[in-house]
């Protein structure tokens, strides 16, 4: 009897010093509490929602009445749906270019005599030019296009003229599976927890295990102690990149990886990924002593930086305060970029964006870092 007593008081004090240890980290707290609700949001929110804001390209190479009626029905959809906005060029070449680019999500050509076409009832045709890189977009923009068509040759209540115009698909580039689709996104999700791990998680139970007082008595600057930690971050981090774009890359089928210019481009997305994400954990965690916080922070990270990137889904589905989120979030930036370099096999000039972006970010990142962080114990 004595010896139960005894026994289940010692198992008491093992679950009571747990509580105790879980209560006094208020940010472990309120980690547990949040992430449940960032992950029911930002979920709800990422997926299954409609197109809208998108940029669609238009030239008119007729001019002609029924031409007039198509883009008064494109700005028909453009007030009422808002699933894209129409944008007039006149060079075909130029909306094509900016079509392959990633500035245009698709390009709507009207060509010769097509009002000539409809009034003779000889199959006039209209050209939609599309990234298919992006299957959730083009399956969204062939069903509108597709409608809107067929609304046309819906006949007037006293026709004349039965108009039958058809809508013919042009698509830039090969087929691509969902595998390959979803590619970029692991590439950077990779880099992304090995970072949590080898630059978060790691610095954080060193600063707990007291190995960064041996730094501190040592005359070493704070810039040059906190970038030593990044660039070292950094280099796990382009480990994983490099090791998972080669490895994925082969799994699905994704030749245009081993391009020497793809190489090249893809190495400085590497490169520019793992610094930006790795000064951006640094900063989160420069002042964090509790090893407990990085374990439940990097949860709410992942899901609030990852989803909303477009890595699985098209930010032009997303709400506006998540396309705010998006706007900011380095993941968007870096998937973007392997998305033209891996997808679409483009240069430099169209992933230039995404490249100043990281370099602003991981820069900012980095001042503000060194500006926290404290030589004192």
């Amino acid at each position: 009897m004595t010896y139960g007593f005894f026994k289940s008081a010692r198992m008491m004090a093992i679950v009571e010093r747990d509580m105790r240890k879980f209560l006094r980290s208020p940010a472990l707290m309120l980690a547990a509490m949040v992430f449940p609700l960032v992950q029911l949001i930002v979920l709800g929110n990422a997926f299954g929602g409609k197109i809208h804001d998108a940029r669609l390209g238009l030239v008119d190479h007729d001019g002609g009445p029924q031409a007039v009626r198509v883009l008064e029905s494109l700005r028909s959809v453009e007030s009422n749906a808002r699933t894209f906005e129409t944008i007039v060029y006149t060079d075909e070449r130029l909306m094509i270019e900016d079509v392959r680019r990633g500035h245009l999500t698709a390009g709507l050509v009207v060509p010769p005599q097509f009002s000539r076409a409809v009034y003779e009832h000889s199959r006039p045709r209209i050209g939609l030019v599309i990234d298919n890189t992006d299957n959730f977009l083009t399956s969204s923009f062939e069903q509108v296009l597709t409608e809107m068509v067929q609304t046309l040759n819906q006949p007037d209540f006293q026709p004349r003229v039965v108009q039958q115009a058809e809508l013919k698909v042009v698509e830039l580039y090969p087929y691509i599976e969902y595998m390959k689709y979803l590619l970029p996104g692991s590439i950077t999700l990779a880099m992304f927890v090995s970072v949590m791990i080898g630059g978060g998680i790691v610095y954080i139970d060193d600063k707990a295990r007291g190995v960064h007082e041996g730094y501190l008595v040592t005359p070493i600057t704070k810039m040059e102690l906190v970038a030593g930690l990044n660039v070292a971050g950094a280099l796990k981090a382009m480990g994983a990149g490099v090791v998972l774009t080669v490895i994925g890359s082969l799994l699905a089928g994704v030749g245009e990886t081993f391009r020497p210019a793809n190489l090249l481009l893809m190495l400085l997305m590497i490169v520019l990924t793992s610094f930006a994400f790795v000064t951006m954990m640094f900063f989160i965690m420069v002042r964090v002593n509790d090893p407990l916080v990085p374990r439940a922070v990097f949860g709410i990270l992942n899901t609030l930086l990852y989803f909303p990137s477009g890595a699985i889904y098209p930010v032009q589905a997303f709400p506006k305060w998540l396309q705010w989120i998006a706007w900011v979030d380095p993941f968007t930036y870096s998937v973007h970029g392997f998305k033209a370099v891996l997808l679409k096999g483009v240069g430099l000039a169209a992933i230039w964006p995404d490249v100043a972006y990281l370099c602003l970010f991981a820069l900012t990142m980095f001042i503000f870092s060194t500006l926290l962080f404290k030589r004192t114990l």
